[in-house]
């Protein structure tokens, strides 16, 4: 009783910064959900087509994000920078020009990586069915790259100025042409003959550049095209966001080495990976938009010399992320078959996914409580501390449980679940203590200023 008195109070104290960083928080939340969407359409349409097609994307698409993370992750870093300038009182308008020549850049270079994979997935053990799809939808998603990169730069950019809303709007209304497009692509429609999985690649691209192209012509006035390139403005995006994109893609990685082992065990197991992939990612992009918000909140404060601020705004991040994500993981819980059969009805993959969904449920607390404490390193620009968490949880903690469980004692899918638990929890444990030791190192400086909003 004494506990939740205590917390009811801090919550009375604090409500100005929930309500600060929740407003911040659901324009990402509808921009979140949307790319998730936009993924799990591709999933239920195709899940709807066959199961090896299902398979064949999932394969695919681990493939590619496992490339194509690390490049997103350092273009994040431009409203970490941005942030921290702007609560500095500096001008950062000029930036955007850059900022679109350095997204468009590492479009390109990225685009090509993409495109050569399909070149090595014959050596990679694969059923001979998937081979060709697998071929096929990589050679066509490869070049939706430079409309996705352009669209996140600019975004990443107005994020900066914490405008939010139309970004995530874009991103949300695509869901519905992305829909639109699989089903007719997929299945067929007039005199567009059926084309499954190749069907929803051409879709991904259509979406992914009309995206790239709206919020080009969005900020097409604001752009200076007589300003120079600011290369030392670039270089500082490499610096602070490297390590995002490292730690990005040594988590991405864990979980699609998952898909891709379990794919070579058989097809149907990555299919179900990735559809619990999917319902999980989905309930994260609660926690993981208020840890966007709170990214830009702490930058900026830490930028100010707020640090009060900085805590009030954290305390509100956990209390709202973490509560969801144990709010979910319940239902989760309680409801695993009838969550997996929004997806398919196919009885192998239900006897094989309901009893991880329970895992996966304790999974979600882990989880939420991970990100927002990585949150806040990034806003205090620590994401190289970020990264080698990342590393420590899936790499140093979860690899050799995950060895333990799926090969000493065959527990194939749902040891490398018990395993990413594990990693989660031992990943948000490393990022909170360390934020803390930060905080309370900037706080001891005599530069400590306590005021009541930003």
């Amino acid at each position: 009783m004494t506990f939740i008195k205590s917390l009811t109070e801090k919550i009375k104290e604090y409500k100005y910064y929930i309500a600060e960083l929740l407003i911040l928080s659901l324009p990402l939340l509808i921009g979140n959900l949307g790319h998730i969407l936009i993924g799990a359409v591709d999933i239920l349409v195709v899940a709807k087509y066959n199961i090896m097609s299902l398979a064949a994307i999932s394969i695919s698409n681990s493939i590619l994000f496992t490339i194509f993370i690390f490049p997103l992750g350092i273009i994040d870093a431009i409203t970490i920078i941005l942030s921290n300038w702007r609560g500095q009182k500096q001008k950062v308008k000029k930036y955007l020009f850059s900022s679109l020549i350095f997204s468009g850049l590492i479009a390109v270079l990225f685009t090509v990586i993409c495109y050569l994979t399909k070149y090595i997935i014959p050596s990679l053990g694969f059923e001979k069915e998937l081979i060709g799809l697998i071929q096929e939808y990589i050679s066509i998603v490869s070049f939706s790259l430079l409309g996705m990169f352009i669209f996140h730069g600019i975004k990443q950019f107005l994020q900066a100025y914490e405008i939010v809303k139309l970004p995530n709007i874009i991103i949300f209304f695509s869901v519905f042409i992305n829909l639109i497009l699989n089903i007719i692509f997929v299945f067929g429609f007039g005199p567009i003959p059926s084309m499954g999985s190749k069907g929803a690649a051409i879709a991904t691209l259509t979406v992914r550049t009309l995206m790239g192209l709206i919020m080009l012509i969005y900020v097409f006035k604001l752009i200076d095209f007589k300003s120079k390139i600011d290369f030392s403005y670039m270089l500082k995006l490499i610096k602070t966001g490297v390590p995002i994109g490292i730690g990005l893609t040594l988590e991405f990685l864990a979980f699609n080495i998952i898909t891709i082992l379990a794919g070579r065990e058989a097809g149907i197991l990555s299919a179900v990976h990735n559809i619990l992939i999917t319902i999980s990612s989905t309930t994260f992009m609660i926690p993981m938009s208020i840890s966007e918000g709170l990214v830009i909140k702490v930058a900026y404060n830490y930028g100010a010399k707020r640090y009060d601020n900085i805590l009030k705004y954290s305390f509100c991040a956990f209390l709202t992320g973490v509560g969801f994500m144990a709010l979910a993981g319940l239902i989760l819980g309680i409801f695993p078959e009838q969550i997996i059969k929004l997806f398919t009805d196919n009885k192998e993959v239900l006897e094989i996914a309901i009893p991880i969904v329970l895992i996966a449920a304790l999974y979600q607390v882990f989880d939420g409580f991970q990100v927002i404490a990585g949150g806040i390193l990034k806003g205090f620009k620590m994401t190289k501390a970020v990264s080698y968490s990342v590393l420590t949880g899936y790499w140093i903690v979860g690899v050799p449980i995950a060895y333990v469980l799926v090969f000493k004692y065959n527990y194939s899918l749902k040891g490398y679940w018990i395993a990413l638990a594990f990693s989660l929890l031992s990943m948000g444990i490393i990022q909170a203590s360390l934020a803390k030791y930060k905080y309370d190192s900037i706080t001891k400086e005599p530069t400590y200023i306590e005021k009541k909003s930003d």
